[in-house]
């Protein structure tokens, strides 16, 4: 029998399904897995979640495995032959938004002793969970995301608004908007 999962999986790609089934919306506390998650929702701007989705590996081959303090060093002509790789996407702005973000990572770490410890503060450490049911009503954006977004660009992130912001909440797990019918709504 099939499950019933939220109504924006695309489920013939199957790594559509398996980032649904198995990432989504779970609660995330690896700072390495959170600094990927980070980038890739960058990436997105002004793309499909899919776009980012099938590129992933080949953006995990550019950068390093996202080990943040690698990315950290990458120099300007190691970010620009990226520019040339056709599996991954070649916009500027968001190649060197990489390496910015690291560094910020990195000082977040440093004063905090996690990013994820930073990040969970802004939710005291336990998931938001919101009634959703139909993926169409949920929120794009909220003031939890805004006042995050302002923090995080105060600290030097870039390409991290406030719609960003909060795909990165709900895809880190610290905002549970599972369709209430989805399977994962209460397993996470």
């Amino acid at each position: 029998m099939e499950k019933t999962r939220c109504s924006w999986v695309k489920i013939s790609n199957p790594l559509y399904v398996a980032y649904h089934d198995e990432e989504w919306g779970l609660p995330l506390h690896n700072d390495h897995k959170l600094f990927e998650l980070l980038c890739l929702e960058t990436y997105q701007a002004g793309l499909s979640w899919e776009t980012v989705l099938n590129k992933r590996s080949a953006f995990r081959s550019a950068f390093h495995g996202y080990a943040v303090d690698k990315v950290a060093q990458m120099t300007d002509e190691e970010l620009d032959r990226l520019l040339v790789n056709p599996d991954i996407i070649r916009h500027r702005a968001k190649l060197y938004a990489t390496r910015q973000n690291a560094r910020a990572f990195q000082r977040v770490q440093t004063e905090f002793g996690s990013f994820d410890r930073y990040l969970w503060s802004w939710v005291n450490g336990q998931p938001q969970v919101n009634p959703v049911s139909d993926y169409s009503q949920a929120p794009t954006q909220t003031t939890l995301s805004q006042a995050l977004s302002k923090d995080l660009k105060k600290r030097g992130f870039t390409f991290v608004g406030p719609v960003c912001v909060y795909s990165y909440l709900q895809a880190a797990g610290l905002v549970n908007d599972h369709e209430d019918t989805c399977f994962c709504k209460n397993t996470q």
